[in-house]
This record gives C-alpha cells, structure tokens and sequence, in this order.
C-alpha cells in the first residue's frame, strides 16, 4: 500500500539553514523530494523515516525526530470520531531505547494530551487528563515489540473526550483501558503526529551514528 504523506507537514531533523538550527518542517511532497537522507519511499510504497540523535530539534527541546503531522487542527466536536492509524516497523532505536512513535497534539503548547512511546521493547503511554497538566499517567498497551517487528497503533478518541490506544503485533493485542480527557481540553485545538522522536538530549558527545528510523507501511488519518 502507498503511504501518502504529501500533504502532511514533516517535522525533520534537518537545520533551516547554515545560521538557524531550528528544525525545518515543510510538506511531505517537498521533503521526499529534497531530503532522501531523512525520509524515501521505499519500493513497496512505504515510507522510511529517520532521525539521528544528534541533529537540528525545535526551539523548546534538545530532542531530534522525524515526524508526520496533520496541516491543519481540528476541535474535538469537529466529529465523532477521529482516529489516527499506522502500521511501523522499527529499524533502529537510539541508545536510550525510547522513542515517541503517535500522538495526539494540541496547538500552541508543548505538553500534548497523548503520547505514544516505544520503550524498550514495549509500547507504554503518557497521558494528560486536563489541559497543561504537568505530569502524565503511564501505561503499558502491549510489551514484547522487538526492532524490526511490524506492528500497528492506532489512537482513537470520541467527539466526548473519550480515548483508546491500541497496538498489536505477531497476533498479539493490546489496549488501554478507557482514558476520559477532561473539559479543560474541549476547546482546544488538536492534531496527529507520527513517526519518530527521539526520547533523549543530544550532547557534544553524542555519537554520529546514533539515531532511530521507522518505516511506516500504512496510515490512515480519519475525522468522521
């Protein structure tokens, strides 16, 4: 299946330019045509994408990714039911062994309601109940998610607040139970995210070769 990211905007670990080492984003259309070393099409129509540890990160963080998001942001009310679906296979973890693979995102803000982390072979989530709340609560969807496995995860939430992550792989599933997001989100504006983001601070003494890479096989972004 062709994964089509055209239109998404890809976060990479890419500089702007020789003087600004802000993380360039510009579309998927662009970045598989100008940016092969970080994200390709593969032959089969999936999409590879890498992050060295070490590389360009956003104005708020020391943290490299490569990562998909959605254009534009929606409201909760803005439909039943939105879901975000992918099907990865992880190549390569950095040396932390932690990466963010999905979220659920929210505009202006850098503490996002959903995130979704291969740890160490598992698949755990972070959650935040209320609007810029400082911790999250954890949970483990699935374990036993070797490198170069090919999994799924998906993040489903209800036009209530409702959410689900879910993940499975080798025939084996797994679920959150029920996560109920409070008001305080309800008029926030919010997006999907995907890919990877590494989980650690790149130092001077980080080494070059250090880094992750996912291959994304399928995606399906839905609002309905």
């Amino acid at each position: 299946m062709t994964v089509n990211i055209d239109n998404l905007i890809i976060t990479t670990p890419v500089p702007k330019s020789a003087t600004n080492p802000v993380a360039l984003e510009l579309t998927g259309a662009q970045a598989l045509a100008t940016l092969p070393e970080v994200i390709a099409r593969l032959s089969d129509g999936s999409i590879r994408m890498t992050a060295p540890t070490k590389g360009a990160s956003s104005k708020s963080t020391h943290r490299t990714r490569c990562e998909w998001k959605e254009p534009a942001y929606w409201g909760l009310n803005s439909a039943a039911r939105h879901r975000n679906y992918q099907t990865m296979t992880l190549q390569k973890v950095n040396l932390a062994q932690k990466v963010v693979i999905a979220q659920l995102h929210v505009k202006d803000d850098d503490s996002p309601p959903i995130k979704v982390f291969w740890n160490k072979g598992k698949i755990t989530v972070g959650f935040r109940t209320d609007f810029n709340q400082l911790a999250t609560s954890s949970s483990t969807v699935l374990a036993d998610v070797p490198l170069g496995a090919r999994f799924d995860v998906t993040i489903d939430v209800t036009n209530n607040g409702a959410c689900t992550v879910s993940a499975s792989c080798n025939g084996r599933t797994g679920s959150t139970s029920p996560l109920q997001l409070g008001a305080t989100w309800a008029t926030r504006m919010l997006n999907f995210h995907g890919g990877v983001y590494n989980q650690v601070d790149y130092t001077d003494d980080t080494p070059a070769e250090d880094g992750s890479v996912c291959v994304i096989s399928q995606l399906v972004l839905s609002h309905a």
